[in-house]
């Protein structure tokens, strides 16, 4: 396919975007570029959601996963139905209730502002390393396929890979974000569709014939029942619902579409449609995925070294111009759809979190700033992941999130759970002593649990470290102290 031809369909893409950026500008103001002005309809945010939830990485690394652990990834995708539930059921009323811009103020009210700033740090770090790696897959087909042939240096192409972005969300931010995503989502489901019947033509397999013979293939297994593996179904299913609770529930990125909906009950009904179109989307990227191997096996062509470079070897070099297309547009869809919000959540939490912004309060100008210097960072975290790709980058990201995201799940845990005060000073430390404790386990756990590897469930593992550590250090909390109200209690009997 011709590099300079792709190019020209990429450019065209953004050029979409930016008018629909400008056509949803209005009032660039901190209330419409944080919520929106809290007026966004919940089925567009939920059609929004799917892109934003999918990504780059899954639109590569789920059908390059299929090689080495077939339909595995779906055990975990079953329990993001769990999460998506207490998601829906106890962290958005919490943050409705208190009319939150930044769910990290929760930290602040709850225990004070070192724990605030230590829930805002983390979700700064989180994100930005997990928006950077999705970004580096999209900057690094990019380069390997169009750009590089053309003559562009991979630092070129990263910088615009982010100055894109910026260009169409720097303005009015979430406002913007939510149409936009809901455009790119519509391109990646078609996207997707599109690639699984094509390459149904190539296998000779007619539409209705797909899922019999994917079925067939050895390609479908799905349960993995033995309790050492890392990818046993058990510890898939409660890493997968505990990753949706840190990764979306504790996420600002995520939500902070949400809490632009009109009102809570909007929200839930958000999430729960969400949630089960969210599982069928991952089915389809499955299926793709046992064709791709199909495929390869039925032309014996050599499988890549990196499971990751399956899908756009398959369609930019060995399929035709049309699937060449579909891919190049389906993954931009996947990658911009959420970086784009990624990079105004890190706006958002930096402003509202460091620099005491709210909805009316803070300069634009000073806004403006961050936003630019978010883009920045997310650049150089992009050049530095060059040198240190290896694995695939689905199991990279969750790795990351294990570590990160793991404090916020104890800090919220033991908010919500306990009527405790841990001592703020100390929350800081904690923060950084579960995830090295939590390492260290890891390094170990084969010797020290009868050959146990730890797979994605690395993520509980550390929230519950966090949790145990803010015990020792905590007090009885006084139940006149108006900072903490008993509608933020989860009890027993709601569970």
């Amino acid at each position: 396919m011709d590099p300079l031809f792709l190019a020209a369909i990429i450019a065209g893409y953004f050029i979409l975007l930016i008018g629909i950026s400008r056509f949803n500008r209005g009032h660039s103001d901190n209330n419409s570029f944080f919520l929106a002005g809290r007026s966004s309809a919940w089925y567009v945010v939920a059609f929004g959601m799917i892109g934003s939830s999918i990504s780059g990485v899954t639109f590569i690394s789920v059908p390059g996963m299929v090689g080495n652990g077939g339909f595995h990834y779906l055990q975990m995708v079953v329990g993001y139905l769990a999460g998506y539930w207490v998601v829906s059921q106890f962290l958005l009323p919490l943050y409705y209730r208190r009319h939150l811009t930044s769910i990290y103020t929760y930290l602040g009210d709850r225990f004070g502002r070192g724990s605030h700033l230590t829930g805002s740090v983390l979700f700064l770090i989180s994100r930005s390393l997990g928006s950077s790696l999705r970004l580096y897959l999209v900057a690094m087909v990019l380069d390997t396929w169009i750009l590089a042939p053309l003559g562009v240096p991979f630092w070129l192409t990263t910088i615009a890979t982010i100055g894109l972005i910026w260009l169409y969300t720097f303005q009015s931010g979430i406002k913007t974000i939510i149409w936009t995503d809901t455009l790119q989502t519509a391109f990646l489901l078609l996207a997707v569709l599109m690639s699984i019947g094509m390459v149904g033509d190539e296998l000779s397999i007619p539409w209705h014939e797909i899922p019999r013979q994917v079925n067939l293939s050895p390609f479908s297994d799905i349960w993995e029942t033995d309790w050492r593996h890392p990818e046993y179904f058990l510890k898939m299913f409660v890493s997968g619902a505990f990753i949706t609770i840190v990764m979306t529930g504790l996420d600002q990125d995520m939500m902070q579409k949400n809490l632009s909906c009109r009102s809570l009950p909007e929200a839930q009904k958000n999430m729960q449609w969400f949630s089960l179109v969210l599982v069928g989307v991952n089915l389809l990227f499955l299926m793709l995925g046992a064709l791709l191997y199909m495929y390869c096996g039925q032309e014996q062509i050599a499988l890549p070294e990196k499971s990751d470079q399956l899908f756009p070897q398959l369609a930019l070099n060995t399929f035709g111009p049309s699937v060449a297309i579909v891919f190049t547009i389906g993954l931009i869809a996947a990658a911009y759809s959420s970086a784009d919000s990624a990079l105004t959540a890190l706006t958002t939490s930096f402003c509202v979190d460091v620099l005491g912004f709210n909805e009316l309060k803070g300069s634009k100008q000073t806004r403006m700033w961050v936003h630019l210097g978010m883009s920045g960072l997310l650049a150089i975290q992009i050049l530095v992941f060059r040198a240190y790709h290896h694995d695939a980058l689905l199991k990279q990201l969750f790795s990351i999130a294990g570590y990160t995201y793991g404090p916020l799940l104890g800090l919220y845990g033991f908010g919500m759970l306990t009527r405790r005060m841990p001592r703020d000073s100390w929350v800081p430390v904690i923060a950084l002593l579960s995830p090295l404790l939590c390492f260290v386990i890891d390094q170990n756990s084969k010797s020290w649990l009868n050959g146990y590897v730890f797979g994605f469930e690395l993520l509980v593992l550390n929230g519950a470290l966090t949790f145990g550590l803010l015990h020792l250090i905590s007090l009885s909390f006084p139940k006149s102290n108006s900072n903490l109200q008993n509608a933020d209690l989860i009890h027993p009997k709601q569970i």
